[in-house]
């Protein structure tokens, strides 16, 4: 068996392999990280209200009557968290509307599920307004030799030894006429007497 042959079709891993690869492609084209710690932070606001903490014989309920916005804000953040996987064109509106919901969290839910829920959906909110799509291979910037002169990019059609047009200092020609006067500039003024 040779490096090159490919694997067995019953192989788990190469199946992993390509679900993590497509996995990676899918997750480099939308806010993944924005959507992940949106989600994180509306689950501990919502559970919290509705939790029981059971010490020893006594039993804690945090039950409040902020539970049912409680309940309502935990929902719209997990909601806003999957919005920013699927519909990364709203990334924007969701990431504003996570951080207002993480900061209205804080007097309606037991200070933003006792600050965790509200940190997570805060940082996330804020790394999706921050987030931009990536550009393509082909948008790279254009190399620069050791002149400092850019050279044009792939595909663009300049020829050979051709500089930058940024940097191009343009300079007279002696000998060709002044589009101003009509002589050129090594005749002077003779030229327009002797032209008459």
């Amino acid at each position: 068996m040779s490096a090159e042959t490919p694997a067995a079709p019953g192989h788990d891993e190469h199946y992993l392999r390509v679900f993590r690869r497509n996995f990676r492609a899918w997750r480099g084209t939308r806010p993944f990280w924005a959507g992940l710690f949106v989600m994180l932070g509306g689950l501990p606001i919502a559970y919290f209200p509705y939790a029981n903490l059971q010490i020893g014989h006594l039993t804690l309920a945090m039950q409040t009557a902020g539970g049912s916005s409680s309940l309502i804000i935990g929902v719209l953040l997990v909601v806003l968290g999957f919005t920013l996987w699927f519909q990364k064109h709203v990334r924007t509106f969701a990431g504003v509307a996570a951080i207002l919901l993480a900061l209205v969290s804080i007097p309606l839910s037991n200070l933003g599920g006792f600050l965790i829920g509200f940190l997570f959906a805060l940082l996330g909110g804020a790394m999706a307004v921050a987030w931009v799509p990536g550009g393509d291979d082909d948008a790279q910037p254009a190399k620069t030799d050791n002149t400092g002169a850019g050279s044009a990019p792939q595909g663009a059609g300049a020829p050979e030894g051709a500089t930058d047009p940024d940097t191009t200092i343009l300079k007279p020609v002696v000998g060709e006429p002044n589009d101003l006067s009509g002589t050129s500039p090594a005749n002077g003024a003779n030229g327009r007497h002797s032209a008459g």
